[in-house]
């Protein structure tokens, strides 16, 4: 069943739950972020990224979206403190992204869309593997970037000039030697809630910590993601656009800052 979602009219978000009941579950992802209605919290630590050695693998075009992988057999690019107990281990990145500039992110700032949001996903290192750890309610932690139009980011132009030949879903291409580092903001400010994948099977098994900064990109830089493809080789051609998830229900959830 789970390779028919999608994010069309027939098989898009508002269609998962049949298949995927969780989706209307108590702690789903996105969420608006309501600056008004967020606690500071003091005793939120400050965010330590130790990516000094991370080994990206390949990219891959998985029908969704395109996975940057890692190799999380060591401990080469963790994310540690912050709300976190325990190290989690970097596995993979992601985009999510609109048809146009005015939309494309899963979070939103009251209510305001981003052209796109970046999901660096890890995996608690004390559950021993990412498949244990996603069953698990502190098993992921997913770390939000926003990406806004603006001047270009010189760091993404190196995933960007290799999305020609992974086109089509299935394709995937060796990628060694990426650091994820020159992917984030100056500032590690941040959100943080409990909250779930914003795919299927949608478990809620995710720390989120959405970072207040976005990074800017350019417009023609975001066209680049749009010329991606949903579809196989042997299909009419879908374009990768509009992969994202809208807001669901904060619930009884709060959202904590790190800053005032």
């Amino acid at each position: 069943m789970s390779h028919h979602w999608g994010y069309s009219k027939h098989n898009g978000p508002e269609h998962w739950h049949v298949d995927f009941p969780i989706a209307n579950g108590e702690r789903q992802s996105p969420v608006d972020i309501n600056t008004s209605a967020v606690k500071y919290d003091s005793t939120l630590k400050p965010l330590r990224l130790c990516y000094d050695r991370p080994t990206s693998r390949r990219i891959i075009n998985n029908g969704h979206s395109f996975n940057v992988e890692f190799d999380d057999s060591q401990n080469k690019a963790e994310l540690k403190d912050g709300p976190l107990d325990s190290t989690y281990r970097l596995v993979q990145f992601h985009f999510h992204w609109g048809s146009s500039d005015g939309q494309g992110s899963e979070h939103t700032v009251n209510k305001v869309k981003y052209a796109a949001e970046l999901h660096l996903v890890h995996w608690n290192t004390k559950y021993g593997d990412f498949g244990k750890a996603a069953q698990q309610p502190d098993g992921l932690a997913v770390l939000g970037v926003f990406l806004k139009i603006g001047s270009a980011k010189p760091g993404l132009q190196k995933v960007l000039d290799i999305l020609d030949s992974i086109k089509t879903k299935g394709k995937s291409i060796e990628f060694p030697n990426f650091d994820p580092g020159v992917l984030l903001p100056e500032s590690l400010d941040y959100w943080t809630y409990p909250g779930s994948l914003t795919t299927p099977p949608l478990l809620e098994s995710v720390i989120w910590i959405v970072l207040k900064e976005p990074i800017t990109v350019s417009s023609e830089q975001m066209s680049k993601f749009r010329k991606l493809n949903f579809s196989a080789e042997d299909e009419p051609e879908e374009l990768m656009v509009d992969n994202w998830r809208p807001t669901q229900p904060l619930r009884s959830r709060q959202i904590r800052a790190s800053f005032k």
